[in-house]
């Protein structure tokens, strides 16, 4: 697993923690150590808490990213894609733990998890790509459309707003807000009342209600992958 991210178990409860020291960017190297997390959540049976390390979750994609060639671009994103699937799929409940900021591609991981927990404190979260020069890539839309509150998708997605924590909330991107320093309380706490669920059952509706989204981002990889 990569040192970006760290991965912790305590009582079939495993903790995901994002920390690349800076703004916790979606690099390959950070998604694919993401991804193993989550393999390794899903091989030991556990509640995910992904999270970021003290008052930050993730700002998305690193701009430079996008004057990289069109192959590395395409990469990260189908990558990106592929890690919004993995989460959105996970057979054990995920709780996102969100301490700080999250923009764009870090939003979109936020979104993906199940239950999602925010602080009351200055925050920045949302998708901003219109408001930088960037088309949202198909995937996102598609995790914006199924967890945001449906009068709030076309103002976070065609605005390119960032919202406050309570903006934030309103818009769908959390279920609860909470002091900064009862986070990562509130997350265990979470975790483990949603580890008394039945997983087989989970997993079962996860998969129900969300195949609509999860076919939609199949079906954007291999040739049919459109770069936004």
């Amino acid at each position: 697993m990569a040192e970006l991210v760290d991965y912790r178990l305590d009582d079939d409860i495993a903790t995901i923690t994002m920390d690349d020291g800076k703004a916790n960017v979606m690099s390959l190297p950070m998604m694919a150590g993401l991804a193993d997390a989550f393999r390794q959540a899903e091989s030991d049976a556990a509640v995910a808490v992904l999270t970021g390390r003290d008052g930050l979750f993730s700002a998305g994609y690193d701009m430079a990213m996008f004057n990289e060639p069109m192959e590395t671009i395409a990469a990260t994103l189908l990558a990106g894609g592929e890690l919004v699937a993995q989460i959105l799929a996970h057979p054990f409940p995920v709780v996102a733990a969100c301490g700080g900021h999250s923009i764009a591609q870090g939003a979109f991981v936020l979104l993906a998890c199940d239950v999602r927990l925010g602080v009351d404190a200055p925050v920045k979260v949302g998708l901003n790509e219109v408001a930088i020069g960037l088309t949202i890539p198909h995937y996102g839309v598609e995790v914006a459309r199924h967890q945001l509150v449906p009068a709030w998708f076309d103002h976070a997605t065609v605005t390119g707003t960032l919202y406050d924590a309570a903006g934030a909330q309103r818009a769908g991107f959390f279920h609860e807000l909470v002091a900064p320093d009862r986070l990562a309380d509130a997350a265990r706490a979470g975790a483990e009342r949603l580890a008394a669920v039945d997983m087989a059952a989970h997993a079962g509706t996860k998969l129900r209600t969300r195949r609509p989204v999860l076919d939609a981002i199949a079906a954007m990889h291999g040739p049919e992958f459109e770069l936004p």
